[in-house]
């Protein structure tokens, strides 16, 4: 569905979402997620620009970053706000990585943790060398202490990280980082887990790993069919005081 100037239509039945600089729009039949565009007339990995009330968004490809397939799958809020600070485990080349950018804002910050160098020279050419607020860091996820760029707690920890200890580089990483009450967002790759047992099954347990390490699950999410065998957990930490 479009407008009469040919721009996508912009829902505005989302009332979760009304605050935050995202939009639900409408394009040849899909309602599918934007963001509003940070650098404008820049995009990041080919992803389309539309306009809407003098406005720029970038939309948001489900099958290019979970967040977004969570989103389409029916993550209940989103928790990332204009100002906060993101540590984003496993950036890769920054797709998601610049969504986020564009949520949080000149008043936020993103770390973005990628060990690979190639990959990483990526991350710094396409995402943040064009945005200021994408702290690019090249280092090993399982060893959050060489963190140098990282100053105080961050509000939320984004993983997506493809090992089997996935759970727990998550869970180290907020021990050192998050702050109290603040959000884990971990996608759990199962098999990178454990290629035999049901991908519910693993979902479940790796659940139980944050449970049993102060958290409280605000949702779980089935990704497919945006990704096979992947899952999203929304977590809350409460660590005992």
């Amino acid at each position: 569905m479009f407008n009469n100037n040919g721009t996508p239509f912009m829902s505005q039945n989302n009332s979760e979402y009304i605050n935050l600089p995202i939009k639900w729009v409408v394009v040849e039949g899909q309602k599918q997620v934007a963001s509003l565009n940070l650098i404008k007339g820049i995009t990041v990995y080919g992803e389309k620009l539309i306009k809407y009330k003098g406005e720029e968004y970038r939309l948001w490809d489900p099958y290019r970053s979970k967040l977004s397939g969570a989103l389409k799958k029916g993550l209940k809020t989103l928790p990332i706000l204009n100002g906060m600070k993101v540590l984003y485990l496993g950036a890769s080349t920054g797709t998601t990585v610049s969504h986020i950018s564009d949520i949080v804002g000149m008043n936020g910050i993103v770390y973005a943790v990628e060990p690979a160098a190639r990959v990483a020279r990526e991350l710094i050419q396409n995402v943040a060398s064009k945005r200021k607020n994408v702290i690019p860091i090249i280092e090993d996820a399982r060893k959050p202490h060489s963190y140098f760029s990282v100053f105080g707690n961050v509000d939320i920890i984004y993983c997506d990280v493809a090992q089997p200890d996935q759970t727990d580089i998550a869970i180290a990483n907020c021990k050192v980082y998050l702050k109290p009450n603040g959000i884990i967002l971990l996608i759990v790759k199962t098999r990178s887990i454990d290629v035999v047992t049901d991908p519910k099954q693993v979902i479940s347990q790796e659940s139980k790993k944050l449970k049993d390490n102060g958290f409280y699950i605000e949702q779980i999410i089935n990704l497919e069919p945006f990704d096979k065998d992947h899952g999203l957990i929304y977590g809350i930490y409460r660590p005992t005081l």
